[in-house]
């Protein structure tokens, strides 16, 4: 290992499982100490389950088995005071912080839930990682990085989460995530004369608990009345030009840890996407028209 993040110390929301204890292996695996928050509690509207304090626990083993500081923490992105307190009470256990990743998220699709599943949607994806960096803001100091999770499902015009088939939770996602585009955008433009870097990470479909549910397969096969996992991959390479159903957590992971590094030290305002091709039909190459 090249410990790239040596001497840091993450903050990751989401961490218990599926793209945030990615987050929080690799980084660790570079040397960086990791502050692990995640809700561990079901929401309503969201029809598969959420990661449990058994999956949070999890993470905290694989964290210390590879010799790194960890500080997990049960705490809602949605709530400020919260997410105020346990980060405060993290960073002075470890002494710092240097990289925020505002991880968490939720994806309540389906035509049949809730209008509530729009507000919930926001108040985890977009409001939670308002929360985040709120909290994070007080201890960043010149070098530090910000990074948060976007998607690619909700930059895509017409076909992707905003679809109509996917409910109001669809809508919420993709009114979310794009905001966080946005933030990340302006919120760089803020912290730059501070040398604090601020950049979003968009993935396609990845390999998770999100992505491996009953709503989901639904979504991407309307055509059966009980699609299964068999059934839904087949549709899963739609999302991609590449010819893959889906990308690994450590994909995502590789460019979380490029931001948080030293490598990345120069870059903010980046909509990083790892997405194998899924949003060039939707993009302009930037040749005159």
């Amino acid at each position: 290992m090249t410990r790239r993040v040596a001497g840091k110390v993450a903050l990751i929301t989401g961490a218990a499982r599926g793209q945030g204890r990615s987050h929080a292996i690799r980084l660790a695996e570079e040397g960086a100490d990791i502050i692990a928050l995640d809700f561990c509690e079901d929401i309503a509207t969201n029809e598969y389950a959420l990661a449990s304090e058994a999956d949070l626990a999890e993470t905290e083993a694989l964290v210390e088995k590879l010799g790194q500081r960890v500080v997990t923490v049960k705490a809602d992105v949605r709530e400020r005071a919260q997410m105020k307190l346990a980060v405060d009470q993290a960073v002075a256990e470890l002494g710092g912080l240097h990289v925020v990743v505002a991880n968490a998220g939720i994806c309540p699709l389906g035509a049949q839930v809730s209008p509530q599943s729009f507000v919930d949607a926001v108040s985890v994806d977009l409001v939670g990682v308002v929360n985040t960096v709120d909290a994070a803001m007080p201890h960043l100091h010149a070098g530090a990085s910000i990074i948060a999770t976007g998607s690619v499902g909700a930059l895509i015009n017409g076909g992707g989460t905003e679809n109509p088939a996917n409910g109001p939770g669809g809508a919420g996602y993709t009114f979310a995530k794009r905001q966080v585009a946005r933030l990340v955008h302006d919120l760089a433009n803020v912290l730059a004369p501070h040398s604090i870097r601020v950049n979003a990470v968009h993935p396609t479909n990845v390999n998770t608990a999100m992505l491996q549910s009953e709503p989901m397969y639904r979504i991407f096969r309307p055509d059966l009345p009980n699609p299964t996992r068999e059934d839904a991959e087949l549709a899963f390479p739609a999302m991609q030009r590449m010819p893959i159903p889906y990308i690994d957590p450590s994909d995502v992971s590789n460019a979380v840890l490029f931001l948080a590094s030293d490598e990345a030290r120069y870059v903010t305002g980046l909509q990083f996407k790892v997405d194998a091709g899924a949003l060039l039909p939707s993009t302009a190459s930037g040749a005159p028209a």
